[in-house]
């Protein structure tokens, strides 16, 4: 059976915008699960079968692929905790086997790894954001769960310089 989810879409000029709009939503109660963008270019290429020009085009499509919004914040946790939460996993898995030298040398391969894949999140973040200002600005939607939400959300939106800020139902 089908659902409706009712959600608010907004397209920004910036990501300073939009990480700022985000943020005020969270303060006001919606959840980082709300929120998704855009998926990258090639992404809706391959499920939509064609790219777009503007993503105007994409605002009320309920096919448009999506991808997780992730703020600043997000990005930074990923991009230091990441290594720091590896070295710790590889510090912790050694450090029954004895000697600091297997701790250290596992410990700094995690950290490793976790700064490479942090990095590597936060270029594929960059270029999301890059294809979509090309194309018209950087389109957020917002699941709301009420119409209380809607109206904050709206209002936020707004007041965050958000262009084409609408209402409006998808089934899913």
């Amino acid at each position: 059976m089908a659902q409706t989810i009712r959600e608010a879409v907004a397209v920004f000029d910036d990501p300073e915008t939009l990480e700022d709009a985000v943020f005020a939503l969270e303060t006001h109660g919606f959840d980082r699960a709300a929120f998704s963008l855009l998926a990258d270019e090639a992404t809706v290429e391959h499920k939509l079968g064609h790219r777009y020009q503007r993503v105007a085009e994409m605002e009320n499509d309920p096919s448009a692929p999506r991808a997780t919004f992730f703020s600043r914040v997000s990005r930074t946790e990923a991009q230091y905790g990441l290594p720091i939460g590896l070295a710790f996993i590889g510090a912790i898995a050694l450090g029954g086997i004895g000697g600091a030298l297997p701790v250290l040398v596992t410990a700094g391969g995690g950290a490793a790894i976790g700064a490479v894949l942090g990095g590597m999140m936060h270029r594929r973040y960059a270029r999301q954001i890059e294809e979509q200002l090309v194309r018209g600005g950087i389109l957020l939607w917002v699941n709301m769960r009420d119409a209380a939400q809607e109206e904050t959300a709206v209002d936020i939106l707004k007041a965050h310089s958000a262009r084409d800020v609408h209402v409006h139902d998808i089934l899913i």
